[in-house]
């Protein structure tokens, strides 16, 4: 069992114990029989030697014990520091290693006071305390060992439920995350596929005009990638976000090409400017507001102009989308309501605030609604 970290102040209340009993059978031995001159000396230090070699009776309490053993012929006053010993024996080690440590003192004790004193009242009175002194100290060395095995199983099962815990909501994150990949699969996928099949259909009939087919062309091809992007995202999903995906992410270098992209779809989009040099994170945040935004205006402003904007000022980056409101005429037309979850803008929002950047979208006085960002980034 491992010992527990060293506190000052149970080693200086223990080696205090030790002098105190050490004290006390000190003056004992004075007053029972007259000693040489010398004798207090000796006594007093080895008892002093004794109590400080008790700092050392938690790394080693079987050898310190051993070798205080032999001062109960040699000094009265180690004899507290010997029983502290006994009771360290058994806090720190087992009870048979314990039980032989105490046996050998009671053996040693039991022999001395016979040759000095065998069969008087002192011999009887000596050996009674000194067992009862290895006893109380054996007891509270158990005592002290068995709350401290007890405090250490309550924190291994309280580690070991925190653990199961864990496991358990990994467990079930990891089951819903299945469920929502397979969802994913199963339907979008397969309405995807689908779209992209009859684009094709469509780009070679013959029936069709140059327009038709090359918007058919840009429907498809939006198709291939949709589901490129649909497969990298099940992957994430089911992979708990950790594996990387297969194809390099877009950045703000790529928005030309989304804007060439939507140009073919029959939008009228302006791109304002050249696309200015920008950290990777910081370009791929601008990318997908750029997406977002022209996505927006396709949904709910068909037909009218758009126009994109980059730039940089005071190391951020500033992307702009507007686009004239949509002016409806005879009521809801068959592109007026395309379907959407309303969360795109709230993504755009948590994205920004990601980088510390701030995001502007609404209204303006000239009748447009403008789609505005703020992506600063450190030098």
């Amino acid at each position: 069992m491992r010992a527990p970290r060293r506190n000052p102040l149970v080693d200086a209340g223990l080696v205090t114990l030790a002098a105190l009993l050490g004290g006390l059978f000190f003056a004992d031995s004075l007053a029972s029989r007259d000693r040489g001159p010398a004798y207090p000396y000796l006594d007093l230090g080895f008892g002093v030697a004794a109590c400080v070699a008790l700092l050392l009776r938690r790394r080693w309490p079987v050898a310190l014990a051993i070798l205080l053993l032999p001062t109960v012929a040699l000094s009265a006053s180690a004899m507290g520091a010997t029983a502290v010993a006994m009771g360290a024996v058994a806090r720190h080690r087992s009870p048979r290693v314990t039980v032989a440590v105490v046996a050998a003192h009671a053996f040693l004790v039991t022999t001395l006071f016979a040759l000095a004193a065998g069969g008087t009242q002192e011999f009887w009175t000596g050996v009674t305390v000194v067992l009862a002194l290895d006893a109380a100290a054996v007891a509270s060395g158990l005592l002290v060992r068995s709350q401290q095995m007890l405090v250490q199983s309550l924190r291994d099962r309280a580690r070991e439920a925190e653990e199961g815990q864990r496991l358990r909501a990994e467990e079930a994150r990891h089951a819903e995350r299945e469920r929502i990949a397979r969802e994913m699969h199963d339907v979008l996928a397969h309405r995807i596929s689908l779209l992209a099949v009859h684009a094709g259909a469509l780009e070679v009939r013959r029936s069709a005009t140059v327009e038709e087919r090359a918007a058919a062309a840009v429907i498809r091809q939006c198709a291939y990638e949709a589901l490129e992007d649909l497969r990298e995202v099940i992957g994430m999903v089911r992979d708990d976000g950790a594996a990387d995906a297969d194809r390099p992410q877009p950045v703000l270098s790529d928005v030309p090409a989304l804007v060439e992209q939507s140009r073919q779809a029959g939008m009228r989009v302006d791109l304002d400017g050249e696309v200015p040099p920008v950290p990777e994170t910081i370009g791929r945040h601008g990318y997908r507001i750029v997406q977002e935004g022209l996505t927006n205006a396709r949904k709910h402003a068909p037909g009218a102009p758009v126009r994109v904007r980059l730039a940089t000022v005071d190391g951020a980056l500033v992307v702009e989308v507007a686009n004239a409101m949509p002016v409806p005429v005879g009521g809801a037309g068959p592109t007026a309501a395309m379907p959407g979850a309303g969360r795109g803008l709230i993504g755009l929002r948590e994205r920004v605030q990601l980088v510390g950047g701030r995001l502007e979208h609404g209204a303006t006085p000239e009748g447009q609604f403008r789609l505005s960002a703020w992506l600063p980034w450190r030098a």
